[in-house]
């Protein structure tokens, strides 16, 4: 069944010197959310150590984390439609500072059980604003170049995820007995102690930063936008009569949880005898060449180049060098091997957003409702990297990453079949966004 065309949210109050203000202050959301989630790249690895834990009991980190999505994402959407967009933003950051104070009890114990706690907190914050901030950005502007436009502060969440492996390298493994070694072990019980502790400022100092975020945009003045039906066809409409959608929700699933479960491997991969012999900490450091890729494609190839060539395409081209790389790596060994796997983060560059952008393209008042959808399927992100991690235990870390590879060939399936669906029969044009 063909996807409905319906008419795209109204923004209330925005003209566009308020749209460009409005963009200017999700960058530093979209900033925040990506430095909080990729710490647990560096999480994984010291947690691992300090509880003496192998990968699929490590990867509880990761699976607590987005399993939340799973849980909260639809919530999240109908809170929306209750507050607001800009409201329900203010209560994300403050859910997050929270999530990051629950950090200092958690390491003071030390407790694997109450660090899961407060990373299920944390990521409840980072839900909602999922939520709320991506279709956001798609609607302050033309429709057209929704792609592009969220592409654009998607590069800023690559700027976040660029600076947290630095940082937590920096704050959190450099200063423990398990990231001075190779293999991320700590011998004594009084060593596990110290490393726990390690995190705490880290993490007191990102509270204090979200806290103040919090309160500059309560005060602010952002452009507001309908989240209601106009009429009663709208008002029946469902998510369910939306092909595109919901193979979209499936696309980011699998595109989530392949990205995660590199992140979440690369340091113990980087650091592996057949790759480099470099200690966790210094490992750590290549791990921003990963997420760092990711910020450059998005502002050169979706911010810029996107808005020349169809996203579909962009997409497709970008599944198959994923692949491509994977498969080198896992068949080379040295600076082949990491290089080739660290280069995947460039090909990532464009996908969430462009595969968010096109899920949600037409779908009016029920854009919010659609954006939990989707961001509920961020829950790859739990499943994927346990599915890896069972492979890493079961038969070898580098032939566990034939698991991303694969999920890549189901994104390159949905770019083909989008590209296709719109370049033989497209949809009628959507009405004009009005604005007050």
């Amino acid at each position: 069944m063909e996807s409905p065309v319906t008419k795209p949210l109204i923004v209330q109050d925005a003209p566009k010197a308020n749209n460009t203000a409005a963009l200017s202050v999700m960058t530093t959301l979209f900033f925040m959310w990506g430095f909080c989630t990729v710490l647990n790249d560096v999480l994984v690895p010291h947690l691992k150590a300090v509880f003496e834990m192998n990968y699929v009991q490590t990867m509880l980190i990761q699976f607590t984390f987005f399993g939340t999505y799973f849980l909260l994402s639809m919530p999240s959407a109908k809170l929306i439609e209750w507050v607001g967009y800009k409201y329900s933003i203010v209560i994300g950051l403050l859910v997050m500072g929270c999530g990051c104070l629950l950090f200092i009890p958690a390491a003071a114990m030390p407790s694997y059980d109450v660090f899961l706690a407060a990373l299920f907190v944390l990521a409840a914050g980072i839900t909602l604003l999922q939520v709320a901030a991506n279709p956001y950005v798609t609607v302050l502007g033309n429709e057209k170049t929704a792609s592009a436009r969220l592409n654009l502060v998607q590069g800023f969440n690559s700027l976040g995820t660029l600076l947290a492996p630095l940082f937590g390298g920096l704050l959190i493994l450099s200063q423990s007995k398990a990231g001075s070694t190779a293999v991320g072990t700590v011998e004594s019980l009084h060593d596990r102690l110290a490393d726990a502790r390690a995190v705490q400022m880290p993490y007191l100092g990102i509270a204090i930063v979200l806290f103040l975020i919090a309160v500059l945009l309560w005060i602010a003045r952002l452009p507001k936008v309908s989240t209601h039906p106009k009429n009663a066809e709208e008002a029946s409409d469902t998510l369910w009569r939306h092909k595109t959608l919901i193979m979209g929700a499936i696309a980011i699933f699998v595109y989530v949880g392949a990205e995660v479960s590199i992140g979440s491997f690369l340091i113990n991969y980087i650091s592996s005898p057949h790759i480099s012999h470099m200690t966790t900490a210094a490992a750590a450091g290549y791990l921003s060449f990963y997420w760092g890729g990711a910020m450059v494609g998005r502002f050169i190839i979706g911010a810029a180049a996107m808005r020349y060539v169809p996203p579909s395409k962009i997409l497709a081209d970008n599944c198959v060098g994923a692949a491509i790389l994977i498969l080198i790596s896992i068949f080379a060994t040295g600076p082949i091997s990491m290089w080739t796997i660290l280069l995947v983060g460039l090909c990532n560059s464009i996908m969430f957003p462009t595969i968010f952008a096109l899920s949600i393209r037409g779908l009016g008042p029920l854009t919010g409702r659609g954006s939990g959808l989707l961001i509920m399927a961020i829950f790859g992100g739990a499943i994927l990297p346990m599915i890896q991690a069972k492979v890493a235990d079961s038969i070898g870390l580098t032939i566990s990453f034939i698991v991303p590879a694969i999920c890549y060939l189901y994104i390159w399936f949905f770019a083909l079949s989008n590209f296709e669906k719109r370049t033989a029969a497209p949809q009628a044009k959507a009405s004009p966004m009005r604005s007050g």
